[in-house]
This record gives structure tokens, C-alpha cells and sequence, in this order.
């Protein structure tokens, strides 16, 4: 399953994604923000469950198994540039704002802004479309919530 996706994705013209693979592939890039400075927290994954929750109106059972396929996922997938240009060229500009949203909503789930972070936040920002100031608010607007 994973697998397929994947392949997908990272053709060299990858097709629009939708339900159930939209799902998967965005959260999969959430997992990696939260792998990404090498302590995947509890308090991380829960963000992401409460996250997948609120986008997708899931019940906290199916949020928990959109995470656990999507950490499957991220484990294969390679590495971020092709996998989040993929995702660029197959999700709406409006719907990567808020997945920057997001990935800032793991990043700072833990209280602390690391560097492996922020890096790799920078660069998904980028690779996704979204301008380093459309990043920036998107910060802001976490940190606000917080």
C-alpha cells in the first residue's frame, strides 16, 4: 500500500492525490517534522492525532491509525525533497499553507524550537510552495494558540 503510493508520488508528473492517500502522504510529512531532531515525543504524536482529528473529522481511533500508517510510511519514504515536491504538485496552494500550519504545530508540541527542526520546516516550507513570511505567520498563529 505504502509502496504504491509512494511510486505514485514520485513520478516524474506524480497525478493529484485525494482521500485516503492525501491523508497519508501529509500526515507521513507531519511523522518526519517530528522524527526530525531524533526524540519523536509522546506529546508529538498526540499533536498529530489531534490534528488529524480536527482536518479530517476522525475519532481518536482512526486518527491513531492514520499516524501509525503514516510513521510506516515515512520510514520508506525517501528523502524530503522529493517527497514533499511530490506533495507540492499534488495538493492545492491553500491546503499546503495549512500543512505548514501543522508541521509548526508538531514542531513546537514539545516547548522547545530545535534547529533539525526548523530546518527541515524551512525546507518543506519552501519545497511546498509557501513563502518564508507565509511560514512565518503560520508560526505566529501556532505560538498564539499555544
Amino acid at each position: 500500500m505504502f509502496k504504491e503510493l509512494l511510486n505514485r508520488l514520485l513520478e516524474p508528473a506524480p497525478a493529484r492525490v485525494g482521500g485516503e492517500d492525501s491523508r497519508l502522504a501529509l500526515c507521513a510529512l507531519l511523522v518526519r517534522i517530528a522524527r526530525s531532531d531524533h526524540n519523536y515525543a509522546d506529546v508529538e504524536a498526540d499533536r498529530i492525532d489531534r490534528i488529524n482529528q480536527a482536518r479530517y473529522g476522525l475519532d481518536i481511533g482512526s486518527a491513531i491509525i492514520l499516524r501509525e500508517q503514516a510513521e510506516a510510511m515515512e520510514a520508506e519514504a525517501p528523502d524530503t525533497v522529493r517527497f514533499t515536491r511530490a506533495i507540492k504538485d499534488a495538493v492545492e496552494l491553500d491546503e499546503r499553507i495549512g500543512v505548514v500550519e501543522a508541521l509548526w504545530q508538531v514542531a513546537l508540541a514539545d516547548g522547545e524550537r530545535d534547529s533539525s527542526e526548523d530546518a527541515l520546516l524551512r525546507l518543506a516550507s519552501n519545497l511546498l510552495g509557501v513563502s518564508d513570511v507565509e511560514s512565518a505567520k503560520a508560526r505566529q498563529r501556532v505560538e498564539k494558540q499555544q
